[in-house]
């Protein structure tokens, strides 16, 4: 088992498999972002292999992320090989772009859990905040999943005041209405951005409770789902809501998660740098999983407490959401 020097148990991974995205959103990365080159990132083998040996030292959850994990060129059948392994639990974060032509496939590759980015119903306001996107796209891509037989769908929200908070009680209505959960995300302060200054449209997940308490009856729960929402339950449907709060309601103390970057670096915190280069070890030693696995052992043993984010100040993290691992 990895377990850190604070006692907690490390069950999640959460596998980039690509840097790449075909939306551009305001509070994830720049409008004109610089990806990184082929050679720099691991192949969908070296990825599996990395899978297989978290897997090995007791991760029970593994969720795909990018960028947009839909867009890599063979990503699929890197999920199809994933299904395969023992896992409690195979799941995927996307946009939703393109998941009407990939549902049914992922369905079938044992994916039981989809979260799918959705910041706005209104199809102007959602193109100002992707740059890109086609809302219309997105919610045939929601009701694709619908059809295809997930245990799960979720919704994730980015809430900026200013930008969206006034829709928070639409998009309840809307996940109610379609039987889905809906999480709430206050943004993380991750890479440099000059679309907007992050304090003034941070709106508490607090506040967002506030609002939606005028229109439903929010009834607490215990359920979770190995992540850091905390859910309430809307009474007298099947919908949870929940609110991802890193700086109204610090998560870490029960963390059990790392993020493995696209071009193989093993990230131990959200808000912190530590990390291992997994790339070099997997490349100058081929093979040599014994070796990978006393490295892995030894960084969670370096996992720190807790992220100190800071809306006031500058970023300290100046890698970007996409190239973080969702």
């Amino acid at each position: 088992m990895l377990i850190d020097c604070f006692g907690r148990r490390i069950t999640y991974l959460r596998l980039s498999v690509t840097d790449r995205c075909d939306l551009r959103c305001r509070y994830c990365m720049a409008e004109d972002m610089t990806f990184l080159p082929r050679a720099q990132i691991l192949t969908l083998e070296e990825l599996y292999t990395l899978a297989r040996v978290f897997v090995g030292l007791g991760v029970e959850k593994i969720r795909v992320t990018g960028g947009e994990p839909l867009v890599r060129r063979g990503g699929l059948n890197l999920i199809e090989d994933l299904g395969r392994l023992p896992l409690r639990e195979l799941t995927l974060t996307t946009n939703g772009m393109r998941l009407a032509e990939c549902a049914r496939r992922l369905a079938a590759a044992g994916v039981r859990r989809l979260n799918v980015s959705l910041d706005s119903l209104d199809p102007k306001r959602f193109r100002r905040i992707t740059r890109v996107g086609d809302l219309e796209q997105v919610l045939q891509g929601i009701e694709a999943a619908r059809r295809a037989g997930f245990q799960r769908i979720k919704l994730n929200t980015v809430v900026l005041k200013g930008v969206n908070h006034d829709e928070t009680t639409a998009l309840v209505r809307f996940a109610v209405d379609r039987g889905l959960d809906i999480s709430f995300i206050e943004e993380m302060p991750l890479g440099v951005i000059g679309d907007h200054d992050r304090a003034a449209a941070f709106y508490a997940s607090d506040q967002v409770r506030a609002d939606l308490e005028r229109h439903f009856e929010l009834l607490p729960t215990t359920e979770r789902t190995g992540g850091p929402s905390r859910y309430w339950r809307v009474a007298g449907s099947d919908t949870r809501v929940g609110f991802i709060s890193p700086h109204s309601h610090n998560f870490c103390g029960d963390c059990n998660r790392v993020r493995l970057t696209v071009e193989g670096r093993l990230l131990l915190c959200l808000g912190n740098e530590h990390s291992l280069d997994l790339r070099r070890i997997l490349r100058r030693w081929p093979g040599d999983e014994d070796r990978l696995r006393r490295a892995i052992r030894e960084a969670i043993g370096r996992k720190p407490e807790r992220h100190h984010f800071d809306l006031r100040e500058q970023p300290v993290i100046l890698r970007h959401m996409n190239h973080t691992g969702g």
